[in-house]
């Protein structure tokens, strides 16, 4: 039987959903500060059966934690104590922003689904890079074959202009490309007015290729870089996206972000509209994600890495990722609702169903 469905109902459903985030958060960071999350990782480290390749990277496994969760890289030798195969970081804007007035983040329990106007708060590049280079200098120490990875999500400062935002990217890219095992470009948030209008492929060609030759020249070495796209394109536009990346060479593709939409929920109405704008995460995405997947490794051909993020929750979900061709698998809105060892009971069944297989 899981105790945490119970203790989430009774410490976490009645309070304001980005309190409790943080309280969570900290939690998992204390247990990290106290030596107790090295004691923890001795049975959450996953198998070395899941030993995962993707753009000349060896991942523990591939399960990890998609970006919004530790948005300015305070928490990343914590979560990787939790089985986590990688942690994506961000999202990370070129200059420092408090975000969306609160509150601005809501759960519809009834749909275990998340709906967020965070607005990209965070520190800044500059505040970000020194929290980068330590955690992964940690990881090297503790784990010298191999380590669970960083990813660097990053995207557009709000007060920064559609015209200028080349600029503000590459401010990111320089900062922390250096300690990025990978660094993916966010233009599918649905909380930074106009940015969604850089997933056109038009404008999205030079900012891939000036991200990618900065990240590379910052870091002295190949510095893997992927889109991350929402699943609110058009069935064209994802085959559009997905020919620019095979055009510009890049590594791989992220789907999907948040939708705008709200169809086929079961949550009251009323509690719906009450949350207002943002964008939805969680198990209502798990159809529209997989479609997307399925129609990227159509038209990519097998020649990127494609990561599946969007209603993950079970070991099946990220079995059925992998099998529709996805090579790595995020999630993050499901850590929520089952607790800290959902990464750990994930990476345990999928070793179980290799060795049954």
């Amino acid at each position: 039987m899981r105790v945490y469905p119970t203790f989430f109902r009774l410490a976490f459903s009645w309070m304001d959903a980005e309190r409790a985030h943080k309280i969570g958060f900290k939690g998992i960071r204390l247990a990290h500060s106290s030596g107790a999350g090295r004691l923890l990782a001795r049975f959450t480290a996953p198998p070395a059966s899941l030993q995962t390749s993707a753009f000349g990277l060896t991942f523990p496994s591939p399960f990890g934690l998609a970006a919004g969760f530790d948005k300015e890289g305070h928490g990343i030798e914590a979560l990787t104590e939790l089985g986590f195969g990688h942690v994506e970081v961000g999202t990370i804007t070129g200059r420092a922003q408090p975000g969306n007035e609160q509150p601005r983040l809501f759960r519809l329990i009834e749909d275990r689904a998340v709906i967020n106007r965070m607005g990209f708060n965070n520190d800044g590049a500059a505040a970000v890079a020194p929290r980068l280079k330590s955690a992964r200098a940690a990881l090297q120490r503790r784990h010298p074959k191999v380590r669970p990875l960083i990813g660097v999500n990053i995207g557009k400062s709000k007060i920064v202009e559609l015209e200028d935002a080349v600029e503000d990217y590459l401010i990111s890219a320089r900062s922390l490309a250096p300690a990025a095992d990978y660094l993916v470009v966010n233009v599918s948030s649905p909380n930074t007015p106009g940015l969604r209008l850089l997933q056109n492929v038009e404008t999205l060609r030079p900012l891939l290729t000036a991200v990618g030759e900065e990240a590379d020249k910052a870091a002295g070495r190949h510095v893997p870089l992927l889109v991350k796209i929402a699943p609110d394109l058009s069935d064209e536009d994802i085959d559009d996206v997905a020919r620019l990346a095979l055009d510009l060479g890049l590594d791989g593709i992220i789907a999907t972000n948040t939708t705008i939409g709200r169809t086929g929920l079961k949550s009251d109405s009323q509690k719906i509209e009450a949350c207002g704008a943002g964008g939805l995460s969680g198990a209502p995405l798990k159809s529209r994600s997989l479609e997307v997947l399925r129609r990227l490794k159509d038209a990519t051909a097998g020649q990127l890495t494609l990561v599946s993020v969007g209603g993950v929750e079970t070991p099946q979900d990220v079995q059925d990722r992998l099998d529709a061709g996805a090579t790595l698998v995020q999630g993050y809105t499901a850590f929520l609702y089952e607790g800290p060892f959902w990464a750990a009971r994930i990476n345990r069944r999928l070793a179980k169903a290799r060795r049954a297989g």
